[in-house]
């Protein structure tokens, strides 16, 4: 199963902000402002340049790993990024955007991100090509879907009606090992909250203390009737 990852790759850029959605609507779609001091990569070989970003879940129900990336004012859409689940077992009070390291001299690839309080995140999946790189550069998996929906992520994607994003919910998604091997994404990554530990203790001292309880009221109760009888 994959390791968890707490430290930034080399070169990770300076401040991701949450901030001035309305409560409600941010807690639906995860809207966040990012704002990074360095250029960064997204899927689809889309690099912003410095600057503040909205990055949110797109506005739909069901499959709820979409990530639309837009300018501040959300007027223009640069990317709609498939992701898987990704789970963190301590959750910060700020945003958290991890990188993956890429060739030097190249914006670090957006690998995971967290919204505040959340337990789970998003984990981009790249175009094959690029994930077998990121993969080899960063010596960790990555998620990957066929090259061929490379467009998709780029298209001006407007509502969950639009074929691209059906597309994209439908894509056979594989993980690329950084020893060049393609592996099932359920064998990578953890996609599902880590189950609980099993309850070993008994019941048996609780049901016996209670049925104690009970016979002392009943007998105390009983006093107390013919006392008055």
């Amino acid at each position: 199963m994959r390791r968890f990852r707490f430290a930034f790759a080399v070169g990770a850029i300076a401040a991701a902000m949450a901030m001035g959605a309305p409560a409600k609507a941010t807690d639906f779609n995860k809207l966040s402002y990012l704002t990074f001091n360095q250029p960064v990569e997204l899927p689809g070989n889309v690099v912003l340049p410095a600057g503040t970003y909205s990055f949110k879940l797109m506005d739909i129900q069901g499959y709820r790993h979409i990530v639309q990336v837009f300018d501040k004012d959300q007027m223009n859409l640069f990317a709609t990024i498939m992701a898987i689940p990704n789970y963190r077992l301590t959750p910060t009070h700020e945003t958290v955007v991890r990188f993956s390291e890429s060739a030097s001299g190249a914006p670090n690839a957006i690998k995971e991100w967290f919204y505040p309080g959340d337990s789970f995140g998003q984990e981009f999946v790249y175009p094959k090509k690029r994930a077998v790189e990121l993969a080899a550069a960063s010596h960790e998996a990555v998620p990957a879907m066929p090259e061929e929906l490379s467009s998709v992520i780029t298209a001006p994607v407007a509502n969950a009606a639009e074929p691209a994003v059906k597309e994209l919910e439908a894509a056979p998604l594989k993980a690329e090992e950084p020893s060049g091997a393609e592996t099932e994404v359920a064998e990578v990554f953890e996609t599902a909250p880590p189950a609980e530990l099993p309850n070993t203790a008994s019941n048996l001292p609780m049901v016996a203390v209670s049925g104690l309880l009970f016979v002392m009221a009943g007998t105390m109760l009983w006093g107390f009737a013919k006392r008055s009888a």
